[in-house]
């Protein structure tokens, strides 16, 4: 690949940070966006602003039709069954806390069950414990090892008659681990168990195939795949969508309103009440299009190389950890160096220009299990250099003295 070319496609990294070149790390938390992203948000709300799918006029039709279009791209790039399948959200949160609710009302009851993995971003905990505790059921959790690997064995003990789902990140926000879902999916669908799969740290990074994986809800952001902010998508499986009641009420979701009653629309619309981010969606669209035009599978194996060469660097740097050594791994690496506050380490690195996350990145159970209290965290994107990753070696080894 270019990567000079596709830089060029970011206006937001030619800017400088307190007199440095912009190194933007902090790609886990949210993607910049390209041109062409910006560029349709733009001509939308230039030329084509407009509510959707009720309006007789010109700019209702063209805006419904390239929402809709939308639709069925993000039907192909995860290769769903059905576009009716596709869901649109305003984002990941929103698209777990819409199953869990919707799914919770329908399927779970007192004593039943929910099992998640303690690898999990708060946004795939609280929306269950929240259905938990309105339903009476229990929130079962698998373990994972030191190197971040989730403890399939343990999984499987944990399922049982009354496991009604399991919900599991598909790439750690924290660790960088890649779990195995479609095994995962495999165990859970032998008890009979439907599957969750929180996509969000996975969407941008390699082929996402929700047919080949099995699972029966796939959620992820727009804003973590070089798309807008405020837009997500929840995949479902169109018999469970069936049987689940709305998550909320009002206009789009309906077929016929009386004070007596009312009817539910058909999918997807039953899940999307209200005015939707129109133009985000669209922007949606042309971040899908700029990683097909980049080539996923270009964009793996690119971002590995980063990974691989950047754990190696930090590696040889006296009294720096890495946490999270899975053997399936992505562009996310979380570090400690001695026993420096993470937040310190970032407040230097970021006057030295590099953007990086620090804290426990929402995922405090694993901080827990750790002991510590937080993180450094450095995320890849495509448009990430090797040369910024020296940048942020070097910046490392000038500030790990002041620290230690």
């Amino acid at each position: 690949m270019d990567i000079d070319s596709i830089r060029s496609k970011f206006p937001i990294l030619n800017q400088t940070v307190y007199g440095k070149p912009l190194v933007y790390f902090d790609n886990a938390a949210t993607t910049q966006k390209p041109q062409s992203v910006i560029d349709t948000l733009c001509r939308y709300y230039e030329t084509l602003n407009s509510n959707i799918h009720r309006g007789a006029h010109y700019l209702a039709a063209q805006a419904t039709d390239q929402y809709e279009e939308t639709r069925r791209a993000v039907q192909q790039f995860i290769n769903a069954r059905n576009h009716y399948e596709i869901v649109f959200t305003r984002g990941t949160t929103e698209s777990i806390n819409l199953v869990a609710s919707s799914f919770g009302q329908r399927f779970l009851n007192e004593g039943d069950e929910v099992l998640i993995s303690a690898m999990e971003h708060h946004s795939n905990i609280v929306p269950w414990q929240l259905t938990c505790e309105r339903n009476g059921a229990t929130l079962r959790v698998i373990p994972f090892s030191d190197k971040g690997e989730l403890d399939l064995e343990a999984m499987e003990n944990l399922m049982n008659e009354k496991t009604r789902i399991v919900a599991v990140n598909h790439v750690s926000n924290t660790l960088g681990t890649v779990n195995p879902v479609k095994q995962i999916v495999e165990m859970a669908h032998s008890h009979g168990i439907p599957v969750l799969v929180d996509g969000a740290q996975a969407i941008s990074h390699f082929a996402v195939d929700v047919q080949e994986l099995g699972c029966d809800f796939y959620c992820f952001s727009g804003h973590k795949m070089y798309g807008p902010m405020g837009v997500g998508v929840m995949y479902g499986r169109e018999e469970l969508l069936d049987q689940m009641p709305p998550y909320q009420g009002g206009g789009e979701m309906i077929k016929e309103v009386t004070f007596e009653r009312t009817t539910y629309n058909e999918l997807p619309f039953k899940f999307e009440a209200g005015t939707p981010a129109v133009g985000d969606v669209l922007g949606l669209h042309s971040a899908i299009r700029f990683m097909q035009e980049t080539g996923i599978n270009n964009i793996a194996t690119y971002e590995k190389e980063l990974t691989d060469y950047a754990t190696e660097q930090l590696l040889n740097i006296e009294g720096l950890r890495i946490y999270g050594q899975a053997r399936q791994k992505t562009s996310v690496i979380s570090f400690l160096i001695g026993n420096a506050h993470p937040y310190d380490v970032g407040t230097l690195l970021d006057k030295l220009g590099i953007a990086v996350r620090t804290g426990h990145h929402c995922t405090q159970p694993i901080m827990d299990r750790y002991g510590i209290p937080g993180t450094v965290r450095a995320s890849f994107a495509v448009y990430n250099t090797m040369e910024e990753i020296n940048i942020l070696i070097n910046a490392i080894k000038r500030i790990a003295p002041m620290l230690m």
